[in-house]
């Protein structure tokens, strides 16, 4: 079963730009787009499983430089 999320990403002050070409280049990220609000990006992720989830988001989106936090949304089928 294939998982969905949203992933919040605030970055470093005029990083954005920057952060975001590098998230459009993770294995399972579908889109990374630059908004305004409390967040400075908003990527969608759809990968294999929660685990898979998991790696994006520690192992890649959060080591990426210029990020300074992320909140990851898992997308519920009601």
């Amino acid at each position: 079963m294939s998982v969905s999320a949203y992933i919040l990403i605030q970055t470093d002050m005029d990083k954005a730009a920057s952060v975001a070409d590098s998230i459009r280049q993770i294995e399972g990220i579908v889109f990374a787009d630059i908004v305004t609000g409390p967040y400075d990006i908003i990527a969608k992720a759809d990968v294999e499983s929660m685990d898979a989830l998991g790696r994006v988001v520690v192992r890649n989106i959060q080591l990426a430089p210029g990020v300074n936090r992320t909140l990851t949304c898992p997308v519920v089928n009601i």
